[in-house]
């Protein structure tokens, strides 16, 4: 087991969620395409819009790859950061 792995079931267990529903390989991939092609802040908050939406019911690895997809769209220069993290 990992930290990972750790984190997200503790996580859970205060949540009352099951850590097999959590799609983590899907929600890190999310954060890395936003934080990469949109801006780092943008990560935990598109994380939390994809739990909403999850909670709304929609399928986890649909609405995260729908998000993926608009971060690889997303025009450069819009609010995106430079390697190092200064603003474009």
């Amino acid at each position: 087991m990992t930290v990972m792995d750790d984190w997200v079931t503790a996580a859970c267990a205060e949540l009352d969620l099951d850590p097999a529903q959590v799609p983590v390989p899907a929600v890190l991939d999310l954060a890395k395409d936003v934080a990469h092609q949109v801006l780092r802040p943008g990560a935990p908050v598109t994380a939390y819009l994809l739990g909403l939406a999850v909670g709304r019911g929609a399928d986890p690895a649909g609405a995260a790859a729908r998000l993926s997809a608009l971060a690889a769209a997303w025009p450069v220069g819009l609010g995106a950061e430079r390697p190092g993290g200064t603003p474009a």
